[in-house]
């Protein structure tokens, strides 16, 4: 393969891809929800800022019991965000601005409203009988296993027409595909095929780790971590050996990764979702010819520290050095950073732009999230406001994730931030957002919108920055450091108090806030970074 094609083929590598929530990022009918002509109105905002890609959370017809991830149909678009048209109207603005578009595929379950699980549920000898995970009950009627389901409860919903269980790691709305039947296999990779034919340039690939479950449904074993009094649902309390992370899950993603080649360049990238082995799964799902790439929830809890850090992407490299990881700090799932790690910084602008110097020159792809280049945290929203079936059924511990999945702020002087001029939101915009709006921080200095971008053409311009090893560097904490390829250096003070770095080679700075360099000292300030060139490089 020539260099060019080659260096086409592999763009995902090291590439920065925006996620985009549709419901949450511009509403043009006046509706109160995001649709998909109002994300084609606003991709020359994302292509301002120097990313490679977008990827869209679903689309697809859904009853949105969890918002888009309850599928009930894979090859259309729920008209609650437009047509088939819409979407390659957007997708021919987005590479037109030279922006890939990916969209989320939710394989692992869909909707009870799906014609094929309501043809399943209808008898236990009809055509799709075994298209879903089905078991009998224990002799006392009870559920065939322990398992249990992320969302609360038990994992089996019993059915009285078949007279069976059925099993589901999320909702009882969203009953889990039998993987073990090779004819699931093949229809799920048709629907991937119908969106790969309209011009998509790749998946990111929800719960890519949950495809397939223990044949013989052995019980799980007790979470042998020490998760104790903290543990907000009884999923966590167990050690979900037999429910996900089966061995038969490498070979379907070989045939998955089978397709995506007859296509050309486009990827992959995997959520692996697991409290015990994401990092080791991570490195096990993009070796060989699997994912392109994968991330978990690794970076994305409240650890924040050097060894933290170092020990994460260590521990992927170490185990995988074939691999490839897409790293990323929020999502529409978790606390966004910022107010997450909120006490390790002097302010929100300056933990916002030293979270993103480093995300941004860690080896890997990256994920941003929409309202990252905005400094945004998330929005207090009472009971009442909720959406999320997950908060609701936890209330008040956790709160769920719609605090994270308010609308995007586009103009602080407009009736919600610009998002909508319907009178009422699918979520509310409140003040605390509309203040961190794009109107606010476009074209000013200082920003943390200009610092993404900034950031942004730095990596894109640096090939060092882009895919060149990372190698960390023996500093005391608050401080990590490391290098990346030949070029350069990068230090960052994970604290509110100064500190001082003595290096074996003067640096210039490349980019840097509250940092000053003499020779080789380095003075970082409260929060302060410096990406530094090698003076001989």
């Amino acid at each position: 393969m020539a260099k060019s094609a080659k260096a086409e083929s592999d763009w995902w590598r090291g590439a920065v891809i925006y996620q985009i929530y549709p419901r949450s990022f511009q509403d043009s009918d006046g509706d109160g929800i995001g649709d998909l002509k109002g994300i084609t109105r606003r991709l020359d905002h994302v292509a301002s800022l120097g990313v490679d890609a977008i990827w869209l959370s679903p689309i697809f017809p859904s009853p949105m019991k969890d918002m888009g991830y309850d599928v009930s149909d894979y090859t259309d678009i729920d008209p609650s965000f437009g047509t088939l048209a819409d979407f390659d109207a957007m997708v021919d603005k987005a590479h037109g601005l030279g922006l890939k578009v990916m969209i989320d595929q939710v394989l692992s379950h869909s909707s009870d409203k799906h014609p094929f699980f309501e043809e399943s549920r209808s008898s236990r000898t009809n055509p799709k009988a075994d298209w879903y995970v089905w078991a009998d009950p224990k002799l006392d009627g009870s559920p065939p296993n322990n398992w249990m389901s992320i969302f609360g409860g038990p994992a089996w919903e019993w059915d009285t027409r078949r007279k069976q269980y059925y099993f589901h790691n999320f909702l009882k709305e969203q009953p889990d595909l039998n993987f073990h039947n090779p004819e699931v296999q093949d229809w799920l990779l048709d629907t991937m095929r119908f969106w790969l034919e309209r011009g998509v340039d790749g998946f990111r690939l929800d719960t890519v780790n949950f495809y397939f479950q223990d044949k013989l449904l052995r019980d799980n074993p007790a979470n042998y971590l020490p998760w104790g009094p903290t543990a907000a649902r009884p999923y966590d309390m167990q050690y979900c050996l037999f429910s996900k992370n089966q061995p038969e899950n490498l070979q379907f993603l070989e045939r998955l990764r089978a397709l995506l080649d007859e296509f050309g360049a486009r990827t992959t990238v995997g959520e692996v979702g697991d409290t015990h082995h994401s990092i080791e799964l991570m490195g096990q799902y993009t070796s060989g010819k699997r994912l392109h790439m994968a991330y978990s929830f690794e970076l994305l809890g409240p650890d924040f520290s050097p060894a933290h850090f170092r020990s994460r992407v260590q521990a992927f490299f170490d185990g995988a050095p074939e691999g490839w990881p897409c790293w990323a700090f929020s999502n529409h799932d978790v606390p966004r950073h910022v107010g997450r790690w909120a006490k390790h910084g002097t302010n929100q602008d300056a933990l916002a732009k030293l979270s993103a110097a480093m995300l941004l020159s860690f080896e890997g792809s990256v994920c941003l999230y929409q309202g990252e280049e905005l400094g945004q945290v998330d929005t207090e929203l009472a009971f009442e406001e909720l959406t999320d079936p997950q908060g609701i059924n936890f209330w008040p511990e956790p709160v769920g994730r719609d605090g994270c999945r308010t609308p995007m702020t586009w103009d602080a002087k407009a009736p919600n931030a610009g998002f909508s001029n319907a009178n009422r939101t699918w979520l509310p915009v409140k003040p605390p957002q509309q203040t961190r709006s794009v109107s606010t921080q476009d074209g000013v200095k200082n920003s943390v919108l200009a610092f993404y971008r900034a950031m942004l053409a730095l990596r894109r311009a640096e090939p060092d920055l882009r895919t060149g090893d990372q190698r960390f560097l023996d500093l005391a904490e608050p401080v990590l450091g490391y290098e990346r390829g030949d070029g350069f250096v990068c230090l960052f003070n994970l604290s509110a108090k100064a500190a001082e770095v003595s290096l074996k080679q003067p640096v210039t700075a490349a980019l840097a806030e509250a940092a000053t360099i003499s020779g080789k000292t380095v003075k970082l300030g409260p929060n302060g970074f410096v990406i530094a060139r090698r003076a001989s490089a």
